[in-house]
């Protein structure tokens, strides 16, 4: 217990505050070049790169290299023009007297040598330098560039791996639109309204995400953008609840990898993610770190959430002005229910979208390594419930159709009701040897894959469990499963039907 004398900062004196950055190998900083005099040398088509490059941010180059040592690239940078900068040749080679004034200095050279000379000469004169190429004389590097500007990414490998660096940048090139351009333009223009009419914290935040949102799933924006940006300024400056809006986001069949970039960015935009127990914790770790996240899982034969309740926790935070993100495993069109939440949240006047997900039949198709519309074996593919609002299959659905050996049929959360499934498929002309495969967490890293027939469905689905998540494909599409998935090893066999379980691990 403390004392009465001893205060809080006495207590904490020694503690040491725990590190909020690791470490870096370098600072990326970001230097506002426009105006600035830059001095180049070297004529190559390193040095040309670099003179454009700084020319393009506003500085003014001054190149001294001898014009019999230019080469061709060079010469056409010299031939471009700048909205800010520009590229001066001086005719003659660098000397200690280009040093005053200059704000960097950059040069290309030939031997280590020249590179050390110019180094020495550029550290004497006080200016950052930087040697093509040659690391033990560069206070500063360039690293890679991904141009959206105002929006500029810069990635550094410390000069390691600057072919990994280039492989980093078409990754991200991928993730920025060019409109972004557009974008980060007008987030300039109406920065000072924002800031004026908007207290700092949610509000702002508000604003900003759903900014950001426009800016990766809009066209450039034009004057009618504009229009609606300022007009959602001024309805959160009135109503601070009128940034509340739900997005309906499918989380795919379980792995991480197979989320799509949208989803990915409605994640980092969140403010609550209302998710199903069947979302992984992989999934969850790409969110917002401060979003309140709320388990709403609805799984047979255990207590579960009521739809009802899902939909009144839905409305509360959106009318509280929370981005609610509800997360669905597969695809929110398939069998998800959000047709029910979609009409509760238009009642209420409440934005919604869809960020559709990877349906848990694509990854059933993909892991089995098969068509599902093949065309020798089927002419149309069905999705088909598993069971009823009663916990049964459902009363209406129509077994003569289903038993149709052209089609390949995939039975969502049918795993309690696969004998009867296949009892009726079998009742109404479907072969007994029709080929079924069934797979449980699928995508997951207690996946289970097995193959067999429709005579042997039920005996399946008992073998790897009905508490799991699992799907049923039936259809001649998987006649061939067998082959092509265990190649490689024995498998074990129990009444005809094939077990696959974590097949990566066992084939080593």
């Amino acid at each position: 217990m403390r004392s009465l004398s001893q205060s809080p900062s006495d207590e904490t004196a020694g503690a040491k505050r725990p590190q909020r950055m690791g470490e870096l190998s370098v600072l990326p900083v970001f230097f506002d070049l426009k105006g600035k005099r830059v001095v180049m040398a070297g004529g190559g088509d390193g040095a040309a790169w670099k003179a454009e490059l700084m020319a393009a941010a506003g500085a003014k180059v001054d190149l001294y290299e001898p014009a019999e040592d230019l080469g061709e690239e060079m010469r056409i940078v010299l031939a471009l023009s700048f909205p800010d900068g520009e590229i001066r040749h001086h005719d003659r080679p660098w000397a200690l007297d280009v040093f005053a004034g200059a704000s960097l200095a950059v040069a290309d050279c030939e031997t280590m040598s020249q590179a050390q000379a110019f180094f020495c000469a550029a550290r004497g004169a006080g200016v950052p330098v930087n040697v093509i190429d040659k690391p033990a004389f560069c206070q500063f590097r360039f690293g890679t560039i991904v141009n959206r500007s105002p929006v500029v990414v810069g990635i550094s490998t410390d000069g390691a791996a600057p072919i990994l660096g280039q492989a980093i940048r078409r990754r991200i090139e991928t993730l920025l639109p060019a409109t972004l351009t557009g974008w980060a333009k007008l987030a300039a223009k109406v920065r000072a309204e924002v800031m004026d009419r908007l207290e700092a914290g949610p509000l702002r935040r508000a604003f900003w995400e759903r900014f950001s949102d426009e800016a990766f799933t809009r066209k450039s924006p034009d004057g009618a953008a504009e229009t609606d940006i300022r007009r959602f300024v001024g309805d959160l400056a009135a109503r601070p609840q009128a940034g509340g809006r739900v997005t309906l986001v499918g989380a795919g069949p379980g792995e991480a990898e197979l989320l799509t970039l949208k989803a990915v960015r409605a994640l980092q935009a969140a403010d609550v993610i209302l998710f199903d127990d069947l979302v992984s914790d992989d999934i969850l770790e790409l969110a917002r770190r401060e979003a309140k996240r709320m388990l709403v899982g609805k799984r047979a034969a255990r207590d579960s959430c009521r739809q009802e309740d899902i939909n009144r926790t839905m409305v509360q935070f959106a009318k509280a002005g929370k981005h609610v993100v509800r997360l669905k495993s597969g695809d929110v069109s398939v069998f998800g229910r959000s047709g029910e939440e979609i009409a509760e949240l238009r009642r209420e006047g409440i934005p919604v979208k869809i960020v559709p997900g990877i349906t848990a039949a694509s990854a059933l198709a993909a892991g089995f390594g098969v068509s599902l519309t093949h065309r020798d074996c089927a002419q149309q593919v069905r999705f088909v419930t598993g069971h009823s609002k009663k916990g049964d299959l459902p009363d209406d659905m129509n077994w003569e159709t289903l038993a149709d050996d052209r089609a390949t049929s995939i039975f969502y959360m049918g795993g309690r009701m696969a004998s009867r499934i296949s009892m009726k498929l079998i009742e109404h002309g479907l072969s007994p040897h029709t080929p079924v495969a069934v797979a449980a967490s699928i995508s997951r890293e207690d996946e289970t894959r097995a193959v067999g027939t429709l005579a042997e469905l039920g005996a399946i689905v008992a073998r790897i469990g009905v508490d799991r998540p699992i799907l049923i494909g039936v259809g001649r599409v998987f006649a061939d499963c067998e082959a092509e998935v265990l190649e490689g090893f024995e498998p074990e066999r129990e009444g005809g039907a094939v077990e696959v379980s974590r097949l990566k691990a066992r084939m080593g």
